[in-house]
């Protein structure tokens, strides 16, 4: 794995250094259904690493393994070289989940949604947790939306607010669960560009789980694609114009067959 890399933090103007992520024949089971089966594969710190996958393909399992919220069946996740999982790493590493639908609470402003994390965790006092707020408010663009309520935000402002919130937390690892779902071609260009821009800006490692092809291409510095709970495709971007695998060509690439529909395949 690369060396670590360091870059000044938004907030605090202090070093930070991003982390990588190192999976090790990870395998999870539910009961008697095997949802990953044996995946290995490393994302170097300040990478830009997207997983790709068909619905159900075990994308969201594994980002949960990550940030331990499962543990596995079998097989090791490392992050910054120590077990996911341990105390050490839920104290010295700054990770963010960005949550598919936002996970924004309805009855807070976007400012109090910011703030709830410096405040709960008493990072610094009011007036620093509020530059803080600001700040990732200032870098998304949504500093005169402080005062909105969730219901009153577009689903693109949504996303962004929940990326500022992440950026809150001043992280050293970002994971983002499908961050382009549910809208138009243009915001989810704008919210592929955030990520990246984040990456140049900032130097935070990011693990992106999504089925945005164009997001894939366009910012991703390696690619992972899941099928069956298999890592079928590890690569960068430019291997997939052209995939091997055509199971994977037919998933980037999906044709519409009249004369033979895909549901009357489907499992029941």
């Amino acid at each position: 794995m690369a060396d670590p890399q360091t870059t000044r933090n938004p907030f605090t103007d202090a070093e930070s250094q991003a982390v990588g992520v190192e999976i090790h024949d990870l395998s999870k089971r539910f009961g008697q259904v095997e949802v990953l089966k044996q995946i290995s594969f490393s994302v170097a710190p300040g990478e830009i690493f997207v997983l790709m996958g068909p619905s159900g393909s075990g994308k969201s399992v594994l980002l949960k393994h990550i940030v331990a919220l499962e543990k596995p069946t079998s097989g090791r996740v490392l992050v910054d070289g120590r077990e996911a999982a341990s105390e050490e790493i839920r104290e010295t590493v700054r990770m963010a989940l960005v949550f598919q639908a936002g996970a924004l609470f309805n009855s807070m402003s976007v400012y109090d949604n910011l703030a709830l994390y410096p405040r709960e965790h008493r990072v610094t006092n009011e007036q620093g947790i509020r530059e803080k707020v600001m700040r990732a408010l200032q870098i998304l663009s949504l500093e005169n939306a402080h005062q909105k309520y969730p219901s009153e935000l577009s689903g693109g402002m949504k996303k962004r607010v929940a990326i500022a919130r992440a950026l809150v937390m001043e992280p050293q690892l970002m994971l983002y669960d499908e961050p382009t779902s549910e809208l138009d071609p243009v915001m989810s260009a704008t919210i592929s560009e955030i990520i990246a821009t984040l990456k140049e800006q900032y130097h935070v490692t990011s693990i992106v789980v999504s089925h945005d092809r164009e997001l894939a291409l366009n910012i991703a510095d390696r690619v992972g694609i899941l099928m069956g709970g298999r890592l079928v495709f590890l690569g960068p971007p430019a291997e997939l114009a052209q995939p091997k695998d055509p199971r994977v060509a037919d998933f980037l690439n999906p044709r519409i067959d009249l004369q033979n529909p895909r549901f009357k395949q489907l499992e029941t």
